[in-house]
């Protein structure tokens, strides 16, 4: 049976998401009506966006660096501008001072594990690890990692890693959580209520996660091995100074066109 609505149906649709507040309602019916299976799916499907569900967790995918990426309910969605995380990544991997050899990545924070399929496509071949805190998150990222060969870890932070990658990782990517606790509430309501608290709260200054991670990176970064994490523009100078505190040589960069700013850390001695 075909999902498709009569060309009356989908203007009707339309109107429904525009009046939801649906910006994009006619691009969102078309990715709804190519995703529903039968009418009943559509409908159902139309009534979770309305309802305030974010596109991607009910459709079920979301587009990162050209790669469709699995989305389940209650699972952090990745953000567009975070491709500029994954791209710089990709510079440094290659660039003077890197770490020779295959290139051994782990994605910090993973959520779907987006940042790992992708740097996992762009540097093939690769040793791609991920880990989280949260079940749902890491049971997503391994759909999306599986075909990689990448391995999933449930856990805080480094605490599952296997301790054979200890010196080792060519590129930490941590897009930690970095919303201030009292901007929570401040948020869109398809992040506050239907993406984990854990994805989004830093703390009070939203740089807590950050603290820890780097931390532990000098023990984990092989020589020459870069730390990468997102954070607002405002955010960025504190940021390299935690970074450069623990040893690392910190580093600012930004994309203005995806509203990104991307912070750095090397550790010291690379080839």
């Amino acid at each position: 049976m075909s999902a498709v609505p009569s060309p009356q149906g989908t203007s009707e649709l339309v109107a429904r998401l525009r009046a939801a507040g649906c910006v994009f309602a006619e691009d969102e019916a078309r990715l709804l009506i190519s995703a529903a299976r039968t009418p009943a799916d559509l409908a159902a499907m139309v009534d979770r966006r309305v309802a305030g569900l974010p596109l991607e967790q009910v459709i079920g995918w979301a587009e990162f660096c050209g790669l469709r990426i699995a989305v389940a309910p209650g699972v952090f969605v990745p953000r567009r501008r975070t491709e500029f995380l994954v791209r710089h990544a990709v510079t440094l991997a290659s660039g003077a001072g890197a770490p020779a050899g295959t290139p051994v990545v782990v994605d910090l924070c993973c959520g779907t594990g987006a940042v790992a399929a992708a740097l996992a496509a762009a540097l093939h071949p690769a040793r791609v690890h991920a880990s989280d805190v949260d079940p749902a998150a890491v049971a997503c990222a391994r759909r999306n990692l599986e075909a990689a060969g990448g391995r999933v870890y449930q856990g805080d932070l480094y605490a599952p890693l296997p301790a054979a990658l200890r010196g080792r990782v060519t590129l930490l990517a941590a897009n930690v959580p970095y919303i201030p606790t009292g901007q929570i509430g401040l948020l869109p309501a398809e992040a506050r209520l239907h993406e984990p608290r854990v994805a989004l709260d830093g703390g009070a200054d939203g740089l807590d996660v950050l603290r820890r991670v780097a931390s532990g990176a000098p023990q984990w970064l092989a020589p020459g091995g870069h730390l990468l994490t997102e954070t607002s523009e405002r955010q960025a100078p504190r940021a390299a100074e935690i970074m450069a505190g623990h040893g690392l040589a910190a580093g600012v960069v930004r994309n203005d066109e995806l509203s990104a700013t991307v912070v750095t850390g090397t550790r010291p001695g690379g080839r």
